[in-house]
């Protein structure tokens, strides 16, 4: 059976400049702006939502799962849009800085479902490295977009993420801390792209004597030191 989990390419050079900087539409070009004004705004309000949930806090790792292609409406794989991947990406490393918190934004099958993620992340967090720069066809449209737009952007083979947001179904539990805990937005699309949210908590230990509810746990300690 054919794989038709990645978007098919784009035209050689559409993600870089001259310069090898990141690239945006050119002069005449349709970007996502003048067919969708609400998809950042939308996306930007959703990530809020992801945020009251999961409280992130500075440091912390959120994984993005996007298809560009099912968000203008095809079959995941189908129709890449490098002016979606560019909205995607620009309003959650913006609101990403706002937070102080990390990105990893996960590659298509063809890459094995590797993350992008800023080398200094990587290192700090002991990841394995692995070897690919993803283009649209093999990593995706929002991971090409991703890898040129971080500060030294490199690939790994896997994260455990504290949250995650997956638009367009494309699969993030496997870079999920344990145990992820659905998060409902106030949209459950972005475009025609179908949206799930989680945070994510400890497992929980112990049996019927465990104390998980900190308050509770002072009132005993206060109770046995009588």
């Amino acid at each position: 059976m054919s794989d038709t989990t990645c978007d098919e390419p784009l035209e050689r050079g559409a993600l870089l400049g001259s310069n090898g900087a990141a690239g945006h539409p050119a002069d005449g070009e349709a970007g996502l702006s003048s067919a969708d004004p609400e998809l950042a705004a939308h996306l930007r309000e959703l990530l809020d939502d992801l945020q009251a949930a999961a409280s992130l806090q500075p440091g912390q790792l959120v994984v993005v799962g996007a298809s560009s292609s099912e968000v203008i409406g095809q079959r995941i794989g189908t129709a890449t849009s490098r002016a979606v991947g560019e909205v995607i990406v620009d309003t959650i490393l913006d609101w990403a800085r706002g937070l102080c918190v990390e990105v990893a934004f996960q590659c298509c099958e063809h890459l094995n479902r590797s993350l992008v993620v800023e080398r200094s992340s990587a290192m700090a967090r002991s990841l394995q490295e692995v070897f690919a720069i993803p283009v649209p066809g093999a990593g995706g449209a929002v991971a090409s977009v991703a890898y040129f737009r971080m500060k030294d952007a490199c690939l790994v083979a896997e994260v455990r993420a504290d949250a995650g947001i997956d638009i367009g179904d494309t699969l993030i539990g496997m870079h999920l801390k344990r145990v992820a805990v659905p998060v409902r937005g106030r949209y459950q699309a972005l475009g025609a792209a179908h949206v799930t949210m989680a945070r994510t908590r400890p497992p929980l230990v112990g049996g019927t004597r465990a104390v998980y509810d900190v308050a509770e746990a002072k009132r005993r300690i206060q109770g046995s030191a009588r």
